[in-house]
């Protein structure tokens, strides 16, 4: 199988370590058999958005998101109805509130998203930090994860982490955390998210798969590594969940 994966503005919005999730992505994906070719677009930029697998946007500051928003707002109606044809998709970070109808700024500038969803986010001067252990009701296993931010969005319908028993969610500490809708999906956690939680790695994948009517092989590859880590993770912030 051949993906097409586009890589939305990596040097604008990449902090966090954001690149990691395509690479990783990538790396699985080959693993799988797939011949995988990852194009970036950078502002200004013209791209194809229906020819897309697997569209992917990193975490930036607030003032580069707003840079970000300008550019891409000329890709909403393309990203919308890939989004309804079932195209996967990650925003990640920052990147998620630009999903949304409108972002307000600290400083009282109102800008729009794409308006994929309705939800609005809204920054304020403080910053949201702490370890996030929750729930998606993709699979059982918890999701992990660090957050940042200084928005508090508000009217999400669908999340992805639907329980969140430790850390900040989408408008209060503990409260439903992200975004999703088909294959989009959407988080302020950081990490890189699908570095930290291999489990949403391979959710990611069923989906580019899915969507061209095939499932994932039963012999899967693997990483120790990944593995490892996210297992010290979840036992250590389920501790601290429990305590």
């Amino acid at each position: 199988m051949e993906v097409r994966i586009l890589h939305v503005y990596p040097d604008l919005m990449s902090l966090y370590g954001s690149y990691a999730n395509i690479a990783v992505l990538r790396r699985y994906l080959e693993g799988l058999g797939c011949a995988v070719t990852v194009e970036t677009l950078a502002p200004g930029d013209d791209a194809d958005i229906s020819k897309v697998d697997f569209l992917y946007m990193g975490a930036g500051t607030e003032g580069q998101a707003r840079f970000a928003a300008e550019d891409f707002a000329r890709f909403g109606p393309a990203v919308k109805e890939a989004a309804g044809d079932n195209a996967a998709m990650l925003f990640a970070g920052t990147a998620m509130e630009l999903l949304g109808k409108t972002v307000a700024m600290a400083g009282g500038e109102v800008y729009e998203g794409i308006g994929l969803a309705s939800f609005a986010a809204v920054q304020g001067k403080k910053r949201l930090t702490g370890d996030v252990y929750g729930h998606t009701e993709l699979y059982p296993e918890a999701v992990v994860g660090f957050m940042n931010k200084c928005a508090v969005i508000s009217g999400v319908e669908t999340p992805l982490l639907s329980k969140v028993e430790m850390g900040w969610g989408n408008e209060a500490e503990r409260g439903p955390e992200g975004f999703h809708w088909k294959n989009v999906f959407a988080s302020e956690l950081t990490g890189p998210l699908l570095v930290k939680n291999p489990k949403l790695l391979e959710t990611v994948a069923a989906a580019i798969y899915a969507r061209r009517g095939a499932a994932l092989p039963l012999e899967r590859p693997g990483d120790e590594w990944a593995e490892k880590g996210y297992a010290v993770t979840e036992e250590q912030l389920k501790k601290r969940v429990e305590n």
